[in-house]
């Protein structure tokens, strides 16, 4: 990344801010710019527009208003500033309402400097990173209901879709599928197309909100 990047940490223990501020000392672009102890106070110094941040790792489970209230808060604000989520739970439950709130990012506590500092990177470059501990959770519960007739998506569609979700490449799915490379390359345009998304984030979240999860 060639441009600095400001950074507000959000957690109510001192010890896991301490934590984080000490595991991207050494990182020059990536500047830890602030610190707040709950997710009220966090939205104070966001919403009053004194600095610029460009992105908030934040604690998902705070006493008072939670990591998900916050996000939500901040992109009603600022859709531009990248929130990251940071958390000790890896079920579905947690991760769901993370996508929902359009959180970009999530990552276990027991994640190292090389992931948070990945994590960080990838958002700002490519728009969001979640972890691959915590994806399998979401991806197990994928299942097509042909019965919802809310979405767009044809059954060799929706087959391509679940594999698609876990993370299978074109040439996997046409071996499993027993078509082509081809033909799983334009059922993957027609998927993204159809269900608006960029990315298997947003397939992702186009399976909550279409209850396919």
């Amino acid at each position: 990344m060639e441009q600095n990047v400001n950074i507000l940490l959000v957690d109510d223990h001192q010890l896991v801010i301490d934590g984080i501020k000490s595991m991207l000392a050494d990182q020059q672009e990536l500047i830890v710019c602030d610190t707040a102890r709950s997710g009220e106070e966090a939205w104070i110094k966001i919403s009053s527009a004194e600095k610029h941040y460009d992105v908030v790792i934040t604690d998902i489970s705070m006493t008072g208003m939670s990591g998900i209230e916050l996000c939500t808060k901040i992109k009603t604000l600022n859709c531009f500033i990248k929130v990251l989520v940071l958390s000790m739970h890896d079920e579905a439950e947690y991760i769901r309402e993370a996508l929902l709130c359009e959180s970009d990012g999530y990552l276990l506590k027991n994640s190292g400097k090389k992931e948070l500092i990945t994590a960080i990177k990838t958002m700002m470059e490519k728009g969001s990173y979640y972890a691959y501990d915590v994806l399998p959770h979401i991806y197990a519960e994928v299942k097509a209901d042909e019965s919802h007739s809310v979405h767009k998506l044809s059954p060799r569609e929706l087959e391509v879709f679940q594999l698609i979700l876990q993370e299978m490449t074109s040439k996997e799915i046409a071996e499993k599928l027993y078509i082509s490379k081809q033909t799983v390359d334009t059922h993957r345009i027609n998927i993204m197309e159809k269900t608006s998304s960029k990315s298997v984030v947003g397939l992702i979240k186009y399976a909550i909100k279409h209850n396919l999860l």
